[in-house]
């Protein structure tokens, strides 16, 4: 899922929707570019948090989050840069790779210090495999529908997916409260 909603989604597709609305390209592409320098922030900032929250609870609020974002990103499109879009690009960016944080400390707690590693660089593939199929996807919806509107809204159902998902595995208290770090 997230590889499909950043990288796959909003990476590949978010300049040329911005266009489709009138948005010049150098403007879009800078947008895009500050998603870029909230993501430091966010993912800082997660790793930071991950060390002090359930991390499932954690994945919940940020696959959420995203999701609502996506929903409400089509009206954010206009020929110019709008607040309301820079406010979804600083959430967006804050949000971007939040996930990695605590989804490696529920790789570590459901396989371990060792197999873990093993485990989240499954993940990570899966997140660049996620990530071809919803560019080519909202490709090809762009192309059969003329807009990227559908796109955008599988891209919040699968995060609302996500996040269902991640709130299961905390309310099947499977998760430990606390990772600890081999010495």
């Amino acid at each position: 899922m997230c590889g499909a909603t950043t990288n796959g989604l909003v990476g590949t597709h978010f300049i040329p929707a911005a266009m489709d609305h009138g948005m010049a390209g150098t403007a879009a592409a800078s947008l895009l570019a500050l998603v870029g320098v909230f993501d430091i922030i966010g993912t800082i900032f997660s790793g930071w948090l991950t060390d002090r929250v359930d991390p499932a609870l954690l994945l919940t609020i940020y696959y959420a989050g995203r999701g609502l974002s996506l929903i409400v990103l089509p009206m954010l499109f206009t020929d110019d840069v709008k607040p309301s879009m820079f406010v979804f690009i600083l959430f967006y960016g804050l949000d971007w790779v939040a996930t990695v944080p605590p989804t490696i400390a529920l790789c570590r707690a459901y396989f371990g210090p060792e197999r873990g590693a093993i485990v989240f660089g499954w993940v990570f593939a899966s997140h660049q495999i996620g990530a071809a199929i919803a560019a080519t996807a909202a490709g090809m919806v762009r192309d059969g529908l003329g807009t990227y509107t559908w796109a955008w809204m599988v891209g919040a159902a699968l995060c609302g997916l996500a996040a269902v998902a991640c709130l299961g595995m905390r309310r099947r208290g499977r998760v430990p409260s606390e990772v600890t770090v081999p010495a």
